[in-house]
């Protein structure tokens, strides 16, 4: 059992009816009654449950870890920080790695998306790029442009204004109106594309929803388009060939500006450094965060284009703020210190390159599933992949079944209804795919 052995007793006690621990995104009364699943520590692409047995990682914690857990260069790395510079306000002042974090990120995003804000989630990122499209447009006298259109089944995380993007109706059902005014845009996952590895061929005239979106709005009364490239948490669904193309063709004919959640596709999920290199569209602003720090220090960016910061930055006057936003812990040292660690892991190791090179065998590996009668529909593109189970009754009652007997029999993914989502940590080995999809298939044949 290693180092987990000292732990069940602690941990097992403190899960009770009463905890006061308020758990996210779970029912809470199911888990603090006999239905917690616990981990004591993580390694490679491991985790290690409170009895010390074995679980792999099959979606990188939240798509988070993908050079793996327990990494000592980073440990390491924020050790350091630590005891070197713990804090510094962000707000008139900062430190060297919070440049150079934004200097190694320039380098990888794609065309001119070079100025980098500095948030601590997604969901701060989302809301950070949602106030620079508003305040461009300002800046550029069209201040009337406030309207925002995103799509069906999308997620862009959990604050007002990503709820309100949101198409994922659980994540705005309960919290009345939100922020107005959003359009949405149809979904693009068509059955006539069910069982497609990468991107369908049927689809990409969905993108012309824009332009009834448009007439209906007005294109001078609207500020930006949020797309996921792969909309990841509602079940990894791959955009049709030709549909992000149009998307951008749409937004230049009439200065819209486009946005790109790249929470879950970037940093080489898809294979490229962001999904914009993968499906060769560059955004007008990305919002990044996940396997940025690779899951040790939250933190979250926007990548906005040289045009946007310009812009923005020459309508203020002399030593006035351009942009009045910020988070106490905006370029945090400590998540400064990981990010760059991070970096140089996925630069030194070719992490990305190994996750490209792996690809085909792990789709190879989850479109294996077909044949189980339950399996639907499987989608997948690079080092990501989805697949969905037939519902048992309610939808989701069968998706929250799937991942428990699956944390039980030893393997950890991510549910979404009655999805499952796969996005191992890039350090993977075949025998690792083979063991992810050994399970799997044990598992949904035990329904």
């Amino acid at each position: 059992m290693g180092r987990s052995e000292s732990l069940p007793s602690a941990v097992a006690e403190a899960v009770h009816p009463d905890a006061p621990f308020w758990l996210p995104f779970t029912p809470n009364r199911e888990f603090k009654t006999g239905g917690a699943r616990l981990a004591a520590r993580a390694e490679g692409i491991y985790y290690w449950d409170d009895q010390g047995r074995r679980i792999i990682d099959a979606s990188s914690g939240l798509f988070c870890v993908a050079a793996g857990h327990g990494r000592r260069e980073i440990a390491e790395a924020v050790g350091r920080q630590v005891a070197e510079l713990d804090y510094l306000p962000p707000f008139l002042r900062a430190h060297g790695k919070a440049f150079e974090l934004a200097r190694r990120i320039a380098e990888l995003t794609p065309g001119d998306l070079n100025r980098i804000f500095f948030t601590n989630s997604g969901s701060e990122a989302v809301d950070s790029a949602m106030k620079i499209a508003l305040a461009y447009h300002r800046a550029r006298g069209q201040g009337q442009r406030q309207i925002f259109i995103s799509r069906e089944r999308a997620y862009h995380g959990v604050n007002f204004g990503g709820i309100a993007l949101s198409g994922m109706a659980n994540n705005r059902r309960h919290f009345g109106i939100g922020l107005a005014p959003v359009a949405h845009l149809r979904h693009h996952h068509l059955q006539e594309n069910a069982f497609t590895r990468g991107q369908g061929a049927q689809g990409a005239e969905l993108a012309d929803d824009l332009l009834r979106l448009i007439n209906l709005h007005g294109a001078e009364n609207i500020a930006a388009v949020f797309v996921e490239p792969v909309a990841g948490s509602t079940g990894v669904l791959v955009p049709p060939r030709g549909y992000l193309q149009r998307l951008r063709e749409i937004c230049d004919q009439h200065q819209l500006l486009l946005v790109f959640d790249e929470v879950i596709s970037g940093f080489g999920r898809l294979g490229d450094n962001f999904g914009a290199q993968t499906f060769g569209v560059t955004p007008d602003i990305m919002t990044l965060a996940k396997a940025l720090t690779n899951g040790t220090v939250p933190m979250g960016a926007v990548a906005a284009s040289q045009r946007i910061y310009d812009g923005i930055v020459a309508a203020a006057g002399e030593q006035s703020i351009e942009f009045f936003h910020g988070y106490t812990y905006s370029a945090h040292p400590l998540a400064c210190a990981a990010g760059l660690a991070v970096l140089d892991i996925y630069r030194d190791e070719g992490l990305f390159e190994r996750a490209q090179k792996l690809s085909p065998y792990f789709l190879d590996m989850v479109f294996s599933l077909r044949d189980l009668p339950i399996v639907t529909d499987i989608r997948g593109i690079g080092f990501l992949a989805g697949f969905d189970v037939a519902a048992d009754g309610a939808p989701g009652v069968r998706g929250h079944e799937l991942q428990k007997r699956l944390w039980d029999a030893g393997l950890h993914l991510k549910t979404t209804g009655d999805a499952a989502i796969l996005a191992p940590a890039y350090i993977a080995e075949k025998a690792h795919i083979d063991e992810i999809g050994d399970t799997l298939r044990r598992v949904l044949k035990s329904f």
